[in-house]
């Protein structure tokens, strides 16, 4: 009989624990009315808790096999379907034209991620002081903005992502947030895209983990069976016992790296030109120096032409063709900024070029192959002039 109450004891005591560890659904208004979609999952006792935000061809369930390794740990954990995405409400993203993609990301994403922050602060149980976020590929730089705007987020994990000119402002002030990052060579230039960024932080407990060939996002945990346990190591060593207050925000830390006095002049207003010089100078000293990633100064040509400010965004992306010059994107790129500033004939030439390097360029994903081509094609027929001249073999 002893023997069946003990089975009975251990029968309930793990019941009890799979209960306080099940997720529930929720559903969080956003400030125009749209409904969002997340899953709270507690911890069986209180303890800081960790928002978990979704890359763009994902959603929530992304994270089903990281959640209830945090929440056996102690931490409770919020999982959010952005707008478009999942169960949320709203026009879904990936039907959208691409510019109405960028305005919602810019314009509503970050409202929605506040609220559902709201929420999992009103969650009993939950440390209000000490909030981790962790984001993969686009939900980078939403977990980055979140930190800028709450001084609660004590610590960060970013997988295979970028941010934009206010988080990389933000990153060399916030001396004490810490950031585990982790990308893989074979997705695209996810390393040294997110090793750059993770440059313009200098907290000293920052780490970085790089593997071979494990894809993008939340999409390595399949293949790194590691990562997840490594992430939770991280909150627990950077989050369970943050300083309930974020020390002051410091004006520098320290000489800028070469990098980050390369960027400065070039997000200045009209300072592709300095930068290009500054480019040209770090060459000389140093062939093999990497000042930036192509998809970085890719990413904010493009944040030129959104703006209406096509004459820079053409000095940024001529900034990518003269340190990628073997990258068929980089010149589609530049015909699209051609295109923009009513430079006709060049904006012809770029992507004929275009057409012609990915006929000769290997190693190139078969779908990227397939956008490109069809981008350079789409500007040829938008401008009237006859296709690219096949290579010569």
């Amino acid at each position: 009989m002893r023997k069946v109450w003990m089975v009975l004891a251990v029968f309930l005591s793990c019941a009890m624990a799979s209960s306080a560890q099940a997720g529930r659904e929720a559903t969080i208004m956003a400030a125009d009315g749209v409904l969002l979609k997340a899953t709270f999952t507690p911890a069986a006792k209180p303890g800081p808790g960790v928002i978990l935000l979704h890359q763009c061809n994902r959603d929530r369930k992304a994270w089903n096999t990281l959640v209830p390794r945090l929440v056996a740990a102690g931490f409770h954990v919020l999982t959010l379907d952005y707008r478009g995405y999942g169960e949320s409400a709203g026009a879904r993203h990936l039907s959208l034209p691409a510019n109405e993609r960028i305005a919602v990301v810019a314009n509503k994403w970050p409202g929605d991620i506040d609220a559902a922050f709201n929420f999992l602060l009103s969650q009993r149980g939950v440390d209000k002081n000490r909030i981790g976020a962790a984001g993969a590929s686009c939900g980078v730089n939403q977990s980055i903005q979140l930190a800028l705007i709450h001084s609660q987020v004590r610590s960060l994990v970013l997988l295979s992502g970028n941010t934009d000119t206010a988080g990389r402002q933000f990153l060399r002030t916030a001396d004490g947030l810490p950031i585990f990052a982790a990308a893989s060579d074979d997705d695209f230039d996810a390393v040294p895209l997110l090793r750059w960024v993770l440059a313009f932080s200098h907290n000293p407990q920052n780490k970085f983990a790089q593997f071979k060939a494990a894809g993008h996002g939340t999409n390595m945990f399949a293949v790194e069976k590691g990562l997840e346990p490594m992430i939770v190591e991280w909150f627990e060593k950077t989050l369970r016992n943050a300083p309930a207050k974020l020390p002051a925000a410091s004006s520098s830390a320290g000489k800028p790296s070469p990098q980050e006095e390369f960027w400065s002049l070039l997000e200045e207003s009209g300072g592709a030109a300095r930068a290009m010089q500054y480019y040209e100078d770090a060459k000389k000293r140093d062939p093999n120096v990497v000042l930036f990633p192509e998809f970085a100064v890719n990413a904010l040509g493009y944040e030129r032409l959104q703006a209406d400010k096509a004459a820079e965004a053409v000095e940024i992306f001529k900034l990518n063709v003269a340190a990628y010059p073997a990258s068929p994107n980089v010149y589609d790129s530049l015909g699209d900024a051609y295109v923009a500033a009513g430079k006709r004939e060049l904006a012809i030439e770029a992507s004929r070029k275009t057409i012609q390097m990915l006929d000769t360029t290997p190693g190139l994903d078969e779908q990227f192959r397939k956008l490109l081509r069809e981008s350079a094609e789409g500007k040829l027929r938008q401008l009237g002039a006859p296709p690219a001249a096949p290579p010569k073999q």
